[in-house]
């Protein structure tokens, strides 16, 4: 007997994937999901609503995944209760390998909810395992013997003739580079303003590990760790000097790791420093993924604080969602 197949439509974001699925009874028991993409990897369910069973499979090219995720299976019809979770932790799925997860007896119309706590990239054996997230920002970072020299002389502290002093450190550093990578350095010593003169720039609002951050950013010597731990502040710094590649950066870095821990911060930093993107990333894990759901009361008190502007948008958001369901 022929088995008969539905699709199931999906939507994505960074880390999370979402399958509306619908069975029409003694029509097919079967569905299946477009191919969809994170990280490196096409990946694809499949339900089978007789035997209450999902199946998550990747297509593996070079690099084989090892994942951690979270699976939610969701009554799309009772204010998303969640009928099933279940949390896997570095599970490798080498080719042709299928991971499945029992759910239980379900609805005719329900939501598959993956998200993605962590992936990373091993050989097919298993081995030589790298972290896929955070990217690595610096993936660009030049290494010409100039462009090198150029950060020795942050390192070594070669002939630096300004200070800046942040609220627990200094840092030696060069009127050149300053100027030549941001247009408000560059007008603070063009015009003979008090931070020409005393030849000292003061960043109190910056911690000396953080200014640190954004000075080896400047000269193109930051390491992806020191990035990432310092991202907030830098996304600070890049909008008080004008940085529009580093406040890029930070944006795509902070739209790859959101989470209902942090998905209000992450929504109003993108509101104060205009971040289109990073707001939609924002916006659509709350609405269009349903984590409004979830945080609740965090997020009724979010809307008592925030600007009049940003709760319309939110409106708009979850207008657009409702038409399109």
């Amino acid at each position: 007997m022929k088995e008969h197949y539905s699709r199931c439509e999906i939507e994505t974001t960074c880390r999370l994937a979402q399958a509306q699925c619908t069975f029409n009874f003694g029509d097919y028991h079967l569905c299946k999901s477009d191919r969809f993409t994170i990280a490196i990897w096409n990946w694809n369910f499949s339900m089978d609503w007789a035997a209450s069973c999902v199946t998550l499979s990747a297509e593996i090219r070079d690099k084989v995944p090892i994942a951690s995720f979270v699976i939610r299976i969701i009554d799309s019809a009772k204010n998303r209760k969640i009928l099933t979770k279940l949390e896997v932790k570095d599970k490798l799925l080498k080719q042709g390998e299928r991971f499945e997860c029992k759910v239980g007896l379900l609805p005719g119309r329900f939501i598959i909810d993956l998200e993605f706590l962590d992936l990373k990239a091993s050989s097919p054996n298993g081995k030589d395992v790298c972290s896929i997230w955070p990217t690595k920002i610096m993936h660009q970072k030049p290494n010409s013997a100039v462009l090198e020299s150029v950060g020795r002389m942050l390192i070594e502290k070669i002939h630096t003739d300004i200070t800046i002093n942040a609220s627990d450190g200094s840092i030696g550093a060069h009127r050149a580079v300053l100027a030549a990578r941001s247009p408000v350095f560059h007008s603070m010593f063009k015009h003979n303003l008090k931070e020409n003169d005393d030849s000292t720039i003061n960043i109190s609002d910056m911690s000396i590990g953080s200014c640190q951050a954004f000075i080896n950013y400047l000269y193109g010597v930051i390491e992806d760790e020191e990035f990432f731990k310092h991202r907030l502040e830098l996304l600070h710094a890049a909008n008080k000097y004008d940085i529009c590649d580093l406040r890029d950066v930070c944006s795509e870095s902070l739209a790859e790791d959101i989470d209902s821990s942090n998905v209000l911060e992450r929504l109003q930093d993108s509101y104060l420093y205009q971040l289109p993107k990073l707001k939609l990333h924002c916006m659509q894990y709350l609405v269009k993924f349903g984590r409004i759901f979830d945080i609740e009361d965090d997020f009724n008190a979010f809307l008592q604080t925030v600007d009049k502007d940003l709760v319309i948008q939110l409106l708009g958001e979850a207008l657009s969602v409702l038409k399109g369901s």
